[in-house]
């Protein structure tokens, strides 16, 4: 089966089809630096993380590509409120932003482009637009005229703004020719950063940045452009108008793709509503495979609820895999076994088909489980060699190199903990069965769940 995905712009399922059939261009809108990340961005970042993973997978030279808007209203506001220079202030957020992002494993970008290490090729892009009578000046900056692209509107379906949009960057100015133009160009007001240029002193507006950065680093017309949905209007349609404007090429990008909302208890994350989560403090309550594995059990383009329920099954799907590992790994028999081989190639079979089904996780995972259940079974009936076993191990380290789960990860114990399961074996054979449950309690507290197995005593470390 071919890869398949969902193009927002065709609004359907679409055959990929890349425009160097061996080689995948992927542009990411990345962080407005100016606080720290929270747990929507790592949705979108793990979710496309494992899109780019999935890609080179299946045998793809992938360019990874993701912005850094470092210059903003919202840095601005942001730097004087904390009595901070805007552009140390967003250095300091991309670099939390950075750790939060290995913390997670979403190590697939090949390159964050800063928007101030292009404001030449900003100015050359707002040049163009004005030089072919799309742009236009007034008191605060150069803006883009919509009547000039029939177009707009096209990958939304619509032109005016609505509740979900990202609304925080609309240009309100009162001289505008039309009430959707948007800034390209905002000129100097004092007390902020500013760039002496053929423009005049000033600095960009937000959409311009991505596709000047985009066009350096990828051309005019790429893959894969993707990004929260809420980023569809207006700032996509806008770097359309702008790029489609200047190239006289079109589409502009082939596939559009777009994540889900993450809500908490059913309402979109706000700092107004008190439900804003930082990735940092998650990371304090939750390890960060289990909040891997929480976004990717979903389809990206599907909504997610953080709560602790959806949370606590993310933990224990976690627990299951990890338990599957160990018994695999604990496989010694020789003994013949035809019926793995099989299932092994119909777990392969089964996941990527899944992933080519416009990277549905869910369906991915759901064939890694069927797998699992029917290992167990051959494991539990003896009916599984070593031998077969390594090879089921292969292939699930093969899939960890895209789910990036650690499945593999031995586990370390402290010898803090080692000397507390020796005691509680002791007390075991001396049948002190209070003291035992005691220990195991202590044991648990300190982050460590003991099982008692048919092949003796198994410790595994928590994930929350």
């Amino acid at each position: 089966m071919s890869l398949k995905v969902y193009n927002t712009l065709t609004r359907k399922l679409e055959s990929f089809k890349p425009i160097n059939p061996k080689k995948v261009r992927l542009f990411v809108c990345g962080i407005t630096p100016y606080d720290y990340a929270h747990i929507g961005h790592a949705k979108t970042y793990v979710q496309f993380d494992v899109i780019a993973k999935y890609l080179r997978y299946k045998g793809y030279d992938v360019f990874y590509l993701q912005n850094v808007t470092n210059i903003d209203d919202k840095i601005i506001s942001r730097a004087k409120e904390l009595k901070k220079e805007p552009l140390a202030l967003s250095a300091e957020y991309e670099h939390y932003y950075h750790e939060d992002m290995a913390a997670l494993g979403v190590d697939s970008i090949d390159k964050y482009a800063r928007a101030t290490d292009y404001i030449q090729d900003i100015v050359n892009q707002v040049q163009k637009l004005l030089n072919i009578g799309y742009a236009y000046k007034i008191s605060d900056g150069y803006y883009f005229n919509l009547n000039k692209f029939n177009e707009y509107g096209k990958l939304s379906g619509r032109t005016i703004l609505e509740a979900e949009d990202s609304i925080s960057r609309i240009d309100d100015s009162k001289e505008k020719i039309n009430k959707g133009d948007f800034c390209l160009w905002k000129f100097y007001k004092g007390n902020e950063p500013y760039w002496e240029t053929d423009l005049g002193k000033g600095r960009p507006g937000w959409h311009i940045e991505d596709t000047a950065i985009t066009e350096k680093e990828l051309g005019q017309q790429y893959d894969i452009h993707g990004g929260a949905r809420d980023l569809i209007f207006p700032h996509h349609e806008a770097e359309i108008a702008q790029m489609e404007s200047i190239s006289k090429k079109s589409p502009f990008v082939r596939y559009w793709l777009h994540t889900g909302f993450l809500v908490v208890k059913g309402q979109k994350m706000s700092k107004s509503l008190g439900n804003f989560i930082t990735i940092k403090d998650a990371l304090k309550k939750y390890s960060p495979d289990v909040l891997r594995l929480f976004f990717i059990l979903t389809h990206y383009r599907s909504a997610i609820d953080f709560d602790e329920k959806n949370l606590k099954q993310a933990e224990s799907t976690l627990n299951r895999l990890n338990d599957f590992i160990i018994r695999l790994k604990g496989i010694n028999s020789r003994k013949a076994c035809k019926k793995t081989s099989l299932l092994i190639k119909g777990l392969k079979s089964g996941f990527e088909k899944a992933m080519d089904n416009d990277f549905n996780t869910p369906e991915a995972f759901a064939s890694l489980f069927n797998f699992m259940k029917e290992v167990n079974i051959l494991i539990d009936n003896n009916e599984i060699n070593k031998g077969n076993a390594k090879k089921a191990l292969d292939i699930l380290c093969k899939f960890d190199t895209i789910l990036c789960l650690n499945l593999n990860k031995e586990i370390v114990m402290p010898d803090e903990i080692k000397l507390l399961v020796d005691k509680r074996e002791q007390a075991r054979k001396e049948e002190n069965f209070k003291l035992a449950d005691k220990l195991r309690q202590i044991i648990k507290e300190k982050g460590y769940i003991l099982e008692d197995t048919p092949h003796g005593i198994r410790c595994k470390k928590l994930h929350f």
